[in-house]
């Protein structure tokens, strides 16, 4: 019975994983445009407002990876999707960790952050490619 279902968990983890994020990410722009605008002074505003922006693009993003993996079934596209949320969780969480005062040396995710999240889109690039048309 598992195994009837498992093709769908992986669709179903990247558009999850991406309506989360999107609410997470409303939920962080906002907190920071009315109560940490002014604490946080320009320039690290400005990276809360970068870690927003990746959120929400690569959440959108997730969210097309799944649908897509719905009418394509790809191995490629799932591990995408995975490598896109790791991304965000990296990139974007570094950040948010690093406003909110972590030590300097979480910093060093960052870049992995960002890495994974290009990875991710180079591997569903590939897994497109190859995919047949289902038509």
């Amino acid at each position: 019975m598992i195994a009837a279902t498992e093709p769908l968990l992986a669709p179903r983890r990247a558009l999850v994983a991406g309506a989360i994020l999107l609410a997470l990410g409303t939920a962080i722009g906002a907190l920071g445009a009315h109560l940490l605008k002014e604490r946080l002074g320009p320039d690290r505003y400005a990276i809360l407002q970068t870690a927003v922006l990746y959120q929400f693009v690569h959440a959108l993003g997730l969210l097309a990876l799944g649908i897509v993996e719905l009418r394509v079934p790809r191995r490629g596209l799932r591990l995408a999707a995975d490598l896109v949320l790791a991304g965000v969780l990296l990139f974007c969480g570094s950040l948010y960790a690093l406003l909110g005062g972590a030590p300097r040396a979480l910093g060093m995710l960052t870049p992995l952050g960002g890495l994974a999240m290009i990875s991710g889109w180079c591997v569903a690039a590939i897994a497109l490619v190859r995919a047949r048309d289902p038509s």
